[in-house]
């Protein structure tokens, strides 16, 4: 009997039942899931939850938290939950202000004050700057002020003309007079009670004009004596006026801020910035003594300008409130959208004058550090390594525990304008990353500061157990999920078939997906198709059809390429048999769309050296792990079938029609069957397709996308119409990941398709041929017949077809060296 033409044993078909874990919702006893109480704790994700309360309560240096896993689980969500439970109230942080520096202005001061207080400061400050501009003008306006500076201008009037008077009555005795004139003063002869004229001079004898000389020439030395001695007066006067100011000042002043400092009596910083302020205006009184904005002097109807120190002086004296606490009792909860080094660490803004930019530290602006500061801060990690020089400041923060604020174009000397060096800020606050886990590994790997600054991973899982009371448990937070989304109630059926694809997103009949994101999104679609039915509840037809409507608009690729399958464009048999090719199944994913395709695997082979060609690699279409299965088979037939004599085979292996890259394992059991199959010369079924990867022991292994690849084939199978003897051959390890379509699971009930576990690759082989694989004997031989004896046999006489070539070529060079001779 020729067995290769048999039909697979359907007797070694999985069960309906086997294809899908159904969930039965008579298990439950609500009728919707209003009945349900909200669920409190995060299902499946208590290591995340340990690791989260651990980093919160730690409170030493480096224990910053980096929260990983995929997007989708809600990770932002849970970290923020537990954040605003685990942080600590009764006490909220600090406020921060920057004050004017009178010591070193380009370097401004940092103020911490209790929670609530910086804005009462400034508020403060700037009403005493309101009532300086009233107090000490009035203060020079008072009679005693005025007294005393006539006093002291009188002094000065009176001793330059007392030197001035004295040099005039020697001159006066000595018959000359001493005149003042615009030019200044000058010396002349007399005349009774005027100059003696030109005319007049020239007729006095010659002595009498000589000792007129001399005495004019001795008074004038006197003069400028005096007047050498007139600008030392002037100063002195000038310190006395200054002494006097100052002393009115500070009668105007010292009560006010006197006032202020006992206010802020048990904050050293303010009572030490009150008292370099109150010298700053004793030595800058005459700021306050100008005419304010709206009393600006003019001249014909023009405003005439202030000097530079007017108004714009005054802003020193301002206070700029960087954070403010007020209203909040608890720690700060930060999520930074957008973390660029300024919205970090803060920037200093700039404004035109002039042409110019210049600023000042009332522009200095607060960043998310400065806002977190005291509490929390969560950041996305990919963002912050995308921005420029932001993942260095967070570094340098975090070791320093101090926010220096300096402009990215100042870090980088792109800048050359005027600018500032602000105090840094004391830095107290935990950091939570947000990413991939890939990135976690590499910042690990790559970054030597990473394992110090964060060391509390906290690791979210994409799913969950599915035992018995994981399923109410499911159904909980399937009601919690639809009140915070403001969606209808779901009847206990429409929540089964949730908690069905909860498994088949999980891709494990035994576990259920924790991705909320995706359940969200499925609730507000179910709930959309449930209000187009005019129905009060969701029920599972709303939740199905929002399934199928989730693929319909996902699927174009899909359907196009099983449109070319049907079209006898892409070639792929479902009926009949043929040697040295198979059907092989891979997974493409387009946009979070996961779909099977078919493939035509064949093989071909020759009398050769031992080697196995992978025409995907040898083209550069196939990746590492793809090449490495194709040497794993290589490495099973020489093991089993040439232990003890070469293997003198040539053969190639190619996924033909496939223009694209083959990346995986999953065909390698495809691969060897062809291989077999054209060895042995024994036709596989074509109505069978084939998915597994192998090791050098023929064990089957498991793999993933199993159920999008039994799809992938069934679909094509129900195209061209079902026989009952479709199906696919996946590895057995790989049943507890069946989550089937109904479709399938029906059709497979009916007898019209079937999936066949495999554990090792004679069972595989034996099922696509219909042919016994056959295991070695006492003699150590394989039974006659089976495919391993013929797969044997065939390369034995590959082996001998070697040696007798080997020895006609060496008789045949052993002649051609006789006749040389």
């Amino acid at each position: 009997m020729d067995m290769s033409t048999s039909h697979p044993d359907s007797r070694r078909a999985l069960a309906a039942n086997d294809l899908c874990r159904r969930c039965d919702p008579d298990q439950f006893k609500f009728q919707t899931t209003d009945e349900l109480e909200d669920l409190a704790q995060v299902l499946g994700q208590a290591r995340a939850v340990n690791a989260i309360e651990f980093g919160v309560g730690i409170g030493r240096d480096g224990y910053n938290l980096f929260a990983m896993g995929p997007e989708g689980l809600g990770r932002r969500t849970i970290i923020r939950r537990h954040l605003e439970r685990l942080a600590p109230r009764g006490q909220a942080p600090s406020d921060w202000c920057y004050v004017f520096n009178f010591d070193t202005p380009h370097k401004p001061r940092a103020v911490e004050l209790p929670a609530g207080r910086a804005s009462r400061f400034r508020q403060d400050m700037a009403r005493l700057v309101e009532d300086l501009r009233a107090a000490i003008p009035a203060a020079f306006e008072s009679a005693e002020y005025r007294a005393k500076h006539r006093e002291i201008e009188a002094e000065f009037s009176e001793r330059q003309e007392q030197a001035v008077g004295a040099v005039g009555e020697r001159a006066k005795n000595q018959g000359i007079a001493l005149l003042r004139t615009p030019a200044g003063f000058g010396f002349a002869p007399r005349h009774g009670d005027g100059v003696m004229s030109p005319e007049e001079y020239r007729k006095l004898p010659e002595a009498e004009q000589q000792r007129l000389e001399g005495a004019i020439s001795v008074l004038q030395e006197e003069l400028e004596s005096a007047i050498h001695d007139m600008p030392k007066w002037r100063r002195e006067a000038q310190r006395k006026l200054r002494e006097l100011n100052r002393q009115v000042t500070l009668t105007a002043v010292n009560g006010l801020t006197e006032e202020l400092k006992a206010e802020y009596d048990a904050l050293p910083a303010v009572r030490q910035h009150l008292a370099s302020m109150q010298e700053d205006v004793l030595d800058h009184a005459e700021i306050f003594r100008q005419p304010k904005d709206g009393e600006q002097p003019t001249l014909f109807g023009v405003p005439l300008p202030l000097p530079e120190s007017g108004e714009s002086f005054l802003r020193r004296y301002q206070v700029n409130v960087l954070i403010e606490r007020g209203g909040t009792d608890r720690a700060p909860i930060v999520y930074e959208d957008h973390p660029t080094h300024d919205n970090l660490v803060g920037r200093i803004e700039h404004i035109a004058q002039m042409g110019a930019l210049v600023t000042d530290f009332t522009l200095i602006k607060a960043g998310s550090l400065h806002r977190a500061n005291g509490g929390y801060l969560v950041l996305d990690a990919l963002k912050v390594l995308l921005n420029p020089l932001a993942w260095e400041a967070l570094k340098r923060a975090l070791r320093s525990r101090e926010v220096r604020i300096e402009s990215l174009g100042q870090a980088l000397s792109l800048i050359s304008t005027v600018s500032l060096d602000p105090e840094p800020i004391l830095l107290d606050v935990k950091v939570v990353l947000v990413g991939q886990r890939l990135l976690y590994y590499l910042l690990h790997a790559y970054d030597p500061e990473f394992g110090e600054l964060f060391k509390v991973a906290v690791d979210f899982e994409e799913d969950m157990g599915r035992a018995p009371e994981a399923d109410l448990l499911y159904a909980r937070m399937i009601a919690t999920a639809a009140r915070l989304e403001k969606v209808r109630p779901l009847d206990r059926a429409a929540v089964a078939r949730v908690i069905e694809h909860g498994s088949r997103n999980a891709g494990d009949a035994e576990k259920l997906s924790v991705q909320m994101r995706d359940i969200n999104d499925l609730l507000r679609e179910s709930d959309y198709w449930a209000g187009a039915a005019a129905r009060k509840d969701i029920c599972a037809e709303d939740v199905e059809r929002a399934i199928e409507a989730r693929v319909e608009r996902a699927d174009r690729v899909r359907d196009r390429l099983q449109e070319e399958i049907q079209r006898g464009r892409l070639l792929i048999d479902t009926a009949g048999s043929r040697a040295g090719q198979v059907n092989g199944l891979s997974v493409a994913q387009l946009g979070g769309f996961s779909f099977g395709i078919p493939h035509r695997i064949t093989a071909r082979m020759r009398l050769g050296a031992g080697k196995v060609v992978d025409i995907e690699r040898e083209v550069e279409l196939g990746g590492p792990i793809h090449s490495k299965g194709v040497l794993i088979l290589s490495g099973f037939i020489a093991g089993r079938y040439a232990a003890n004599k070469p293997l003198s085979l040539s053969a190639s292996l190619v996924f033909e029609q496939s223009y694209g890259g083959v990346e995986g394992d999953s065909a390698s059991c495809a691969e060897l069957y062809a291989l077999l199959s054209a060895l042995a010369d024994a036709p596989l079924s074509q109505s069978l397709a084939v998915t597994g990867s192998m090791n050098q022991h023929g064990a089957v292994q498991a793999i993933g996308g199993v159920n999008e690849k039994i799809e992938g084939f069934f679909d094509i199978c129900r195209s061209r119409g079902l026989t009952g003897e479709q199906g696919v051959l996946i590895p057995a390890s790989n049943v507890k990941n069946l989550m089937l379509r109904r479709d399938v699971v029906e059709a497979a009930a009916a007898g019209k398709f079937h999936i066949y576990p495999v554990d090792s690759v004679d069972q595989g082989i034996e099922i696509l041929t219909g042919v016994p694989a056959g295991e070695r004997g006492a003699t150590g031989e394989f039974p006659a017949g089976t495919i391993n004896f013929r797969v044997e046999r065939r390369l034995s006489e590959f082996a001998e077809r070697t040696r007798a070539f080997g020895a006609a070529a060496a008789a045949k060079g052993q002649r051609r060296t006789g006749r040389r001779r």
